[in-house]
Parts: structure tokens; C-alpha cells; sequence
């Protein structure tokens, strides 16, 4: 039963933070941990699987970011990448060899993460959108499944520079992405001291050059965490909406 089957998750996956609409629940918005999920009804809804950045879901601007997607009528999962076993934790700047092994313990939540979802009924399988900010785009921007309906990237530039040994972006053409950064984003701009890129531009332009439905969009001197900026959710509600409106 549904007892056993919650045993099998990855804690990643177990303490996740989940935001469900109202539309699900049939009550008041639903955020708590994926393990506490209440029983809902079966409305399908489209789902943002999201991955934190170094800091982990601590960051109080994670959870303030899914209760205004779940009052949009979006539900959204995070797992938590601190429950995996081998997470370390580091101060920029580290060896690339040190990012690349983050990069792939982060890539591997999305696999379970997935699972769990399909499993949901409140979970439309056709509209799952992967997103992350920082740390946790770089695996948005390499994944190579066909799973997800689009792309969110926040603080991340999708460039060659200290964090990745290579971007190894893996957009599907003529999927949508919406890429949104710091005009001068402290880490991955040329603003950084140690960005290791002296041609960069800072943001996912050019790894998205071919694609009519990427859009990016750079919020002039915002900070790195810019979630919540009123530029961000405004090109957050508008991307959304296309996608939910889509049959």
C-alpha cells in the first residue's frame, strides 16, 4: 500500500517541500513535506519540479515562491538535496572537478523525484515543468529526458565559466524555456572576479539562439536569489500560463 510504497522514496524525495493549489486539495493551499501529503482529489494540475540552490530549501524565498505558484494553480515539489547521502557543501570558488560532482548528486533527484510523481493523480504528466535557481539549473539546463513540458532556469547562465567544466546544455528544440538572471548577476557575470570567461554575457542567449519559445529576461542589478522580484514573477505567471493553456 501507499505505507510501503512511501518507504521505498529517496529521503530527497520523502522531505521534499510541496505546494498544492486549492484546485487539489478542495480547500485551503496545501505546503508541507512530500511525506505529509494530505489525501486530495484527482484534478490534474500542471506540476513545477524545482531544485534549490547551494543553500538548500532553507532559503526562505523557495517556499514563498511555491505558495504563490500553488495560488496561481500550480502545485510545485523541491526535493531536498541534503538528504542525499555524499552532499557536501563548499564556498566558491572550489576545483571544477568538486562543481561537477555537485552538479551530478543534483542531477540525480530528478530520476526519483519523477517517480514519485507519477504516482500522484493530482500530477498532470503532460505538463511538468523542471526549474531551479542557481546550483540547481545546471542540471535544468544538461537534462536530456523528454519528460517535462518546459524549462524555468533562474541564476544560471548557461555559459562555459568556474562552476561547470562545460555547460553541456541539453535543450529539446522548439520546447519552451524561460531563463531569468541578474543583468549583472554577481556569480555568473563578468562582474565576478573569478568567472573564468572573459567573453560572457551573463545570461542563456546564446544556448538558446535557435528557439522561438526561449525567452530571457534580465532584471537590471537584481541580486542572485530573485525569485520573488516582481520582474521574475511576472515573466514566471506569463510563461506558466501558456503552458497550462496549452490542451
Amino acid at each position: 500500500g501507499a505505507a510501503y510504497r512511501a518507504v521505498e522514496l529517496p529521503a530527497s524525495v520523502q522531505q521534499a517541500d510541496v505546494c498544492l493549489p486549492a484546485t487539489v486539495t478542495g480547500g485551503a493551499v496545501f505546503c508541507g513535506k512530500f511525506k505529509a501529503l494530505p489525501k486530495v482529489g484527482a484534478k490534474p494540475v500542471p506540476v513545477v519540479l524545482f531544485l534549490h540552490g547551494s543553500s538548500g530549501l532553507g532559503l526562505k524565498a523557495i517556499g514563498e515562491w511555491q505558495q504563490w505558484l500553488a495560488g496561481l494553480g500550480y502545485a510545485s515539489v523541491a526535493p531536498d538535496s541534503f538528504a542525499l547521502p555524499g552532499r557536501v557543501t563548499y564556498k566558491s570558488p572550489i576545483d571544477k572537478a568538486s562543481y561537477e560532482r555537485v552538479h551530478a548528486l543534483r542531477a540525480s533527484e530528478i530520476g526519483p523525484m519523477l517517480a514519485a510523481l507519477k504516482a500522484q493523480a493530482w500530477a498532470d504528466p503532460a505538463r511538468l515543468v523542471l526549474a531551479g535557481t542557481s546550483e540547481g539549473s545546471v542540471p535544468v539546463a544538461r537534462h536530456a529526458g523528454g519528460e517535462f513540458a518546459a524549462r524555468m532556469l533562474y541564476a544560471w547562465s548557461c555559459e562555459a565559466n568556474y562552476f561547470v567544466q562545460e555547460p553541456r546544455n541539453a535543450f529539446e528544440p522548439g520546447k519552451p524555456v524561460l531563463n531569468v538572471i541578474s543583468s549583472t548577476d554577481p556569480f555568473f557575470s563578468r562582474s565576478n572576479a573569478w568567472l573564468g570567461n572573459a567573453d560572457a554575457r551573463g545570461h542563456c542567449a546564446a544556448a538558446l539562439k535557435d528557439n522561438a519559445r526561449a525567452a530571457v529576461v534580465l532584471v537590471p542589478d537584481a541580486p542572485h536569489t530573485l525569485l520573488n522580484l516582481p520582474a521574475a514573477r511576472s515573466a514566471t505567471a506569463g510563461f506558466l500560463a501558456q503552458l497550462a493553456a496549452r490542451p
